[in-house]
């Protein structure tokens, strides 16, 4: 486990990551609202939407939400199923709920967040029916396990731990019936970014020893030397909000050095530019049309800056190193 700051500082910058979830929230509430993409789901988590959103944060969004959901449906697809989710700092994400809609759930599905976070979430679900029916119609027990920072059930599981404390976050998962044998698949989106270079090498080195075949997702910074990550650098330094582990963000080489030095097969890595433009044409003429983006070069500066990076370890041969 990595020694931890002085405990008024980490409480502090954990605060600040800890705001960062709402503010994903919100965004993603918005930009559904505008008919970017369809989450009937996250209105139960999100009431409030806030200020209107800039054209350019939607369509960062957009790119974001359906590049990682285009690689977690591959994986699905390729293990039919037969494999586990787990991701982390899933804040009030809603994949669970979209999974289960379209019959493509995994054996199970797990989260880890903050333990306060996941209180939020927890309360949430079970106060909300729309949230809390998909969950029970996957459980055949006739009680969940639910405490405050814990749920479990068959087919979804929220855990709350520090993922910077490996040994505790390995004990939960197993306590909560995670098998190493079966296909994993990690998801983790703008959080390793925020653990030291060394405390994020830790963790996806303990996936790729742990389980045998896996698969890492990660999107977050990239290209933040320049004067543009600079800006992105210094905005969040004024909320209290430091990048621990920018450095790891320098480029896509450096993003993909991370898993091919702790002991993954492959790795690939797009910026969300690159991204963007693999999209279907079709669909991306369309969000266009909801909105007028007045300057496309933001919008050009902004996927530049951002990109996702997969890993594979791929033991049983499945074929999940997707290209």
């Amino acid at each position: 486990m990595a020694s931890r700051p002085p405990v008024a500082d980490s409480d502090v910058a954990d605060e600040a990551v800890r705001s960062t979830c709402d503010d994903a929230s919100i965004c993603k509430r918005f930009a559904t609202s505008q008919g970017y993409w369809t989450d009937p789901y996250i209105q139960y988590f999100v009431r409030q939407m806030g200020e209107r959103k800039a054209p350019e944060i939607n369509r960062g969004y957009y790119a974001r939400v359906q590049g990682m959901s285009h690689l977690l449906d591959a994986f699905l697809k390729r293990t039919q199923c037969d494999c586990q989710v787990v991701n982390l700092g899933a804040g009030l994400d809603t994949t669970f709920w979209r999974l289960k809609a379209e019959n493509t759930l995994p054996k199970k599905y797990f989260e880890v967040d903050f333990p306060m976070i996941v209180a939020r979430k927890i309360h949430h679900i079970k106060t909300k029916p729309p949230l809390s029916k998909p969950l029970i119609e996957t459980h055949s027990a006739d009680s969940l396990l639910l405490d405050g920072h814990n749920l479990d059930s068959d087919r979804y599981c929220i855990i709350g731990a520090d993922l910077r404390d490996i040994s505790s976050l390995e004990e939960k998962l197993r306590k909560f019936q995670i098998i190493t044998e079966l296909p994993t698949l990690f998801l983790s989106e703008c959080v390793l970014v925020y653990m030291t270079p060394e405390q994020s090498s830790r963790l996806v080195h303990w996936v790729a020893n742990t389980f045998h075949t896996a698969m890492f997702i990660n999107y977050e910074q990239v290209n933040m030397a320049d004067r543009f990550g600079q800006v992105m650098i210094e905005n969040l330094q004024s909320r209290q909000c430091n990048l621990a582990g920018v450095d790891v963000c320098q480029s896509l080489d450096s993003q993909k050095e991370r898993f091919l030095l702790t002991g993954w097969e492959s790795v690939n890595a797009l910026d969300m530019m690159a991204v963007y433009g693999l999209l279907p044409q079709e669909d991306i003429s369309r969000i266009e049309r909801l909105e007028f983006l007045d300057e496309k070069e933001l919008l050009h500066q902004l996927l530049q800056h951002y990109s996702i990076c997969w890993a594979v370890k791929d033991t049983l041969s499945l074929g999940i190193n997707f290209t």
